[in-house]
């Protein structure tokens, strides 16, 4: 039997605890992690810079689909905002090269293991001996981009939410709605959810509201999927500066309701759900995970030889540290063969220089004795001049003699 409220007399003070719980959570910041998903050249990084309005990615760092690799690879990008006193810690989750491929087979795979590999690190975290303050960098929601053709969906689509819808929050987009009328617009949003229903496809659902909100968010459902045009680029409509796309027949307004359902998903996305898709994952896709993996450890050859989950993540942890061991040890293998190889390369280079060092060496003593030759060639040289010079200095001495004598003679 339920226990019916009781009326206190005099205020007690336990009515504050909310403004308790949101000092805390302003102090502490949220986290929000966000999965974009689409072919190249649809606006997926436009469209997440206007949602945040901040440059998430820019020229200097541009978004991953317009880099020169396009590989099916899940790449992160987090950003730190902050807004009237609230940090949100956003991490955006991008596919470069989803779709692009000619065969598009198993390309969902990446996704999906980084989705489960963050459902792994956050169930590891929990079943930690000391537990600290757990990052939740769980996908909390996917953006899945749907070109404008205007025929309903593809079979990649299709295959690709069947994946992925048990695993986390699927929001399918219309993207670059302004390529198509209002008419056509509506038309294929109506084909589009006709084939998710025929498929069994399960999307984001909106919570259950009361009454006063249920018109509300009625139509908030009725506008899935969101048709949504992306632009950071402001321009002039009507004297009102607005962001948009300018086209010659006039100007597509990004937040304007009756052009896009841009307003429509960013107040769905940040203002009023956010903490729902948080919770859907955590309660919902989460727990599936979890339910799986710790039911996948019971082993199956009967009850006398049942582990428990713990015992069972201790035996994965004892195999991961062996393989990290033996990893280690691989390492430590490459690194001593590259250090043999730079010894030995060290050595062929100093054997090189004594080489080299060697036969300078021989070629200066040969040119060092050529010269000691020379010196003595020349030495002797000057030696025979010198007394050639000598002996002519003599002979001409000899004859100043003779001739004083011939003179004296003719005198007497």
């Amino acid at each position: 039997m339920a226990q019916q409220p009781k009326a206190l007399d005099s205020y007690v003070g336990f009515a504050n605890l909310p403004n308790q719980l949101y000092r805390k959570s302003v102090k502490q910041g949220f986290e929000f992690t966000l999965m974009v998903v689409g072919e190249s050249g649809l606006g997926k990084s436009t469209l997440i810079n206007s949602l945040f309005l901040s440059e998430l990615y820019s020229r200097e760092h541009p978004g991953p689909s317009l880099r020169i690799k396009k590989t099916v690879k899940v790449e992160t990008t987090k950003i730190l905002i902050k807004e009237n006193g609230v940090s949100l810690r956003l991490t955006v989750c991008d596919t470069p090269g989803f779709g692009d491929a000619v065969n598009n087979t198993d390309c969902w795979a990446p996704v999906i293991n980084h989705i489960e590999s963050k459902f792994e690190d956050y169930l590891n975290a929990e079943s930690e001996v000391r537990r600290t303050t757990l990052t939740d960098n769980r996908v909390h929601c996917c953006l899945y981009f749907i070109a404008p053709t205007g025929h309903g969906l593809k079979p990649l689509d299709i295959e690709f939410m069947k994946q992925l819808h048990d695993k986390v929050n699927i929001i399918p987009l219309i993207a670059k709605a302004d390529t198509m009328t209002p008419d056509e617009c509506q038309r294929f949003k109506q084909q589009i959810m006709k084939e998710i229903e025929h498929e069994q496809i399960r999307i984001y659902e909106f919570p259950e509201c009361d009454d006063e909100e249920e018109s509300k968010f009625n139509k908030l459902k009725s506008r899935v999927p969101f048709a949504v045009v992306g632009s950071n680029t402001v321009i002039d409509a009507g004297g009102k500066k607005v962001r948009g796309r300018q086209y010659p027949w006039g100007v597509a307004e990004v937040e304007n309701i009756d052009h896009c359902d841009f307003t429509v998903l960013r107040d769905m996305l940040i203002r009023t759900h956010m903490q729902d898709l948080k919770d859907v994952t955590n309660n919902v896709h989460y727990e599936n995970f979890r339910t799986k993996k710790l039911s996948s450890v019971t082993a199956t050859d009967g009850p006398s030889k049942a582990k428990s989950p713990l015992a069972q993540m201790e035996d994965e942890k004892a195999e991961h540290m062996q393989k990290m061991k033996k990893m280690e040890q691989e390492m430590e293998e490459v690194f001593r063969q590259k250090v043999q190889e730079k010894k030995q390369k060290l050595q062929d280079s100093e054997a090189d220089l004594a080489r080299r060092h060697e036969m300078m060496k021989k070629k200066l003593e040969s040119e060092y004795q050529l010269l000691e030759e020379k010196q003595r060639q020349f030495e002797r040289e000057k030696n025979d001049f010198e007394q050639q010079q000598q002996r002519l200095m003599e002979e001409k001495k000899s004859e100043k003699n003779m001739d004083k004598k011939k003179k004296s003679k003719t005198l007497f």
